[in-house]
């Protein structure tokens, strides 16, 4: 009964979508004060009914509803029960009811803490979104029914991909998809404003925060799907440029431009017309990235679908919605006229540069992303774009951006002078140059290693010596300094952490790629090997039992340097219901970086293949991308965001038929 409820609340749910894409747009062209206070409503109403559906199906997984079609394939009564309500989401059917509720989530957010919108465009804006639910609402229902029933129900399921049986991947789709899916709120202001034919300071405010929210969620979901990568898959790395990987790379990007651009027309009435641009781009990207895993044109770890119909389905809804905004950005953007003036070098300089970089960046990805599909297409060809490309082509792109990034909070807004600005990075100069130095001296090289230390110091102590400037440190006595901390917005100290994680990041990335040590031999039992400094020795490897798989685990010594030793036990396990075999990495993490283990197959000798890795700095990562996040949690709690944006200004908007309404 409670399925057949979640069911039918899925079909009300599309009945409300419907509502809440028309009746807000006839509201906002009549000017109804009545139907402009109904329309955020029906996205409040509709996100209520999804929540329903989406409870529904996770209750059929918890009791083992074996007579829905979807819990038979995905579940099993011998999985725990955290699994299985990850199940919900571990598959093409539950994962769309996820994206679509989180859809409805964001419209009912945007209803209810929108009031100090004008009501015209926060109707257009719920209609927009409106219009994006009703599209995905109908491929559910017509193409991935998550309620489906079968006659004769099994006594069991089929049990879940082993390897979505984590901890980690359990979360990373939700946060992944509060990303991609965050990305509609600033797409649905961006054709609002498009309709209205107004953007300006009040409406950047406005588009700010939500943005700034899915640019959190995608960080900390592409950071999720990285370190599942490094620690479940069992190869070292955490990022392999695959197509699906890649494709919330380029939302990422161009939201993070976006982020930048905003500023810029909140702050000086200038890039209107390429922010709107951005803030397309970064919602298309998004659902290029939903048709990408559930076309069935990739084959890869990430891809839920392999269904040709469901791809073209969502590649009609691609089409409608990328092809739609573009035409009406086309139309109407030449009216958008840019207000503030800037010289090259100035604040709104860099941030054009930093703009500039980051969408190269996204095309690049782009390219060679989609450019093996678009071939095999056409001829049929088959080719691989792998990591070569990217890092020799994403490295070069980015390097200059970095470097800007130390520099431009130093410039003024409208014109500013470079070496000034530089003549104030002299100790990030010093301190570069002796870091650079004393790499050298400990490690010899290489090269690459060497820049890429030198990068991340550069932008590290320059994200310091900014905030540092703004506080007045040690040019005022610490009281009054500590005094300008607290009173200095919450977005500037959110931006030093976001950028000083970046730079984390950066440190993170070039030394694990420069001083990894790897070795792979097979071993019997009371072996040992050294790797680097280390010594591995296999003491014993014994069958476990666990709860729905059995194990063949080893006991591993590592003697580190110093006499201090480590116990590791990884595993090779087999999950009996599938029938499938996972690899579980053993990992000990410290400040300096990672002892990583890897039990593989026996051979016939008896012998068992190990793999150890000695991976320097690599947690630092993972520690850059949660300073990031919490930058943008930072910079996301400034009460500029809560309080809204100021009244817009009376002047007169372009001649659209349409007027626009003060904020409240």
């Amino acid at each position: 009964m409670i399925v057949e409820l979640g069911h039918y609340a899925l079909v009300l749910a599309l009945a409300m979508a419907f509502a809440q894409s028309t009746v807000p747009f006839l509201a906002a062209a009549r000017n109804d004060a009545a139907l402009l206070r109904v329309a955020p409503r029906t996205a409040i109403a509709s996100f209520i009914l999804i929540a329903f559906a989406f409870g529904a199906l996770t209750y059929a997984y918890v009791t083992s509803d074996f007579s829905v079609l979807n819990v038979v394939e995905n579940s099993h009564t011998a999985k725990p029960l955290i699994y299985k309500i990850t199940g919900v989401w571990a598959n093409h059917e539950g994962s769309m009811l996820l994206w679509v509720m989180i859809l409805a989530l964001f419209g009912a957010a945007v209803s209810a803490f929108g009031r100090n919108l004008p009501p015209s465009l926060l109707a257009r804006v719920v209609g927009v979104m409106g219009l994006i639910a009703v599209g995905f609402l109908l491929f559910i229902l017509l193409t991935s029914n998550p309620f489906e029933r079968i006659a004769n129900p099994p006594l069991n399921g089929q049990g879940m991909n082993p390897l979505l049986q984590d901890p980690g991947i359990a979360i990373h789709p939700p946060f992944l998809y509060l990303g991609y899916v965050g990305f509609s709120v600033a797409f649905a202001f961006a054709v609002a404003a498009l309709i209205e034919g107004r953007v300006d300071p009040a409406w950047a405010r406005w588009v700010r925060p939500w943005t700034l929210a899915a640019w959190v969620f995608l960080t900390a979901g592409i950071g999720l799907g990285s370190w599942w990568s490094y620690y479940e898959l069992g190869w070292g790395g955490w990022w392999f440029w695959d197509p699906v990987e890649n494709a919330s790379f380029m939302p990422w990007l161009a939201g993070t431009a976006l982020l930048h651009s905003a500023i810029v027309v909140e702050k000086r009435d200038a890039l209107k017309s390429w922010t709107i641009f951005l803030a397309i781009i970064a919602f298309s990207f998004s659902l290029l990235g939903t048709f990408l895993v559930r076309s069935g044109a990739l084959t890869s770890v990430h891809a839920f679908a392999t269904d040709p119909k469901r791809g073209i389905f969502i590649l009609a809804l691609l089409a409608l919605s990328v092809g739609g905004s573009f035409a009406l950005y086309a139309w109407r953007a030449p009216t958008l006229k840019g207000g503030g003036l800037f010289q090259p070098i100035s604040r709104e300089g860099a941030l054009v540069f930093n703009n500039v970089l980051l969408s190269i960046a996204a095309a690049m990805v782009f390219l060679g992303t989609l450019y093996p599909l678009f071939l095999e297409t056409l001829t049929g060809e088959k080719i691989s774009v792998g990591a070569p490309f990217f890092d020799s082509t994403f490295v070069p792109i980015m390097t200059p951006l970095i470097v800007v990034m130390a520099i431009g909070p130093f410039l003024p807004w409208k014109r500013a002078d470079l070496f000034v600005a530089i003549g104030k990075l002299k100790l990030a100069i010093a301190i570069v140059v002796l870091t650079v130095l004393v790499t050298y001296w400990l490690s010899g090289g290489p090269a690459f290693a060497l820049f890429g230390m030198g990068l991340a110091v550069w932008l590290f102590v320059g994200s310091l010596l900014e905030w540092a400037q703004r506080i007045k440190l040690f040019r005022e006595p610490l009281g009054n300094s500590f005094r300008r901390m607290r009173n200095l917005p919450r977005s500037a100290h959110g931006m030093m952490l976001a950028h000083a994680g970046v730079a984390i990041v950066i440190a993170g990335i070039t030394g694990s790629q420069a001083w990894t040590t790897e070795s792979v031999q097979a071993m019997s039992v009371g072996d040992s090997v050294k790797v680097g400094s280390y010594t591995f020795t296999l003491d014993d490897i014994k069958e476990v039992q666990g709860p729905n798989y059995m194990a063949r685990r080893a006991h591993i010594t590592v003697q580190h340097p110093g006499d201090k030793t480590t116990i590791l036990a990884p595993e090779k396990r087999i999950y009996t219901v599938e029938g499938q075999p996972t690899t579980e990495a053993a990992i000990k993490s410290g400040f300096i970086g990672d002892v990583y283990a890897v039990l593989g197959d026996p051979d016939d000798n008896g012998t068992w293949v190990t793999r150890f890795y000695i991976k320097p700095m690599i947690p630092w990562m993972w520690v850059g991308g949660l300073v990031m996040v919490a930058g943008g949690l930072l910079s996301l709690s400034d009460r500029r965001y809560r309080v809204g944006a100021p009244n817009r200004s009376r002047k007169k908007a372009p001649k659209t038929g349409h007027t626009a309404q003060p904020a409240e």
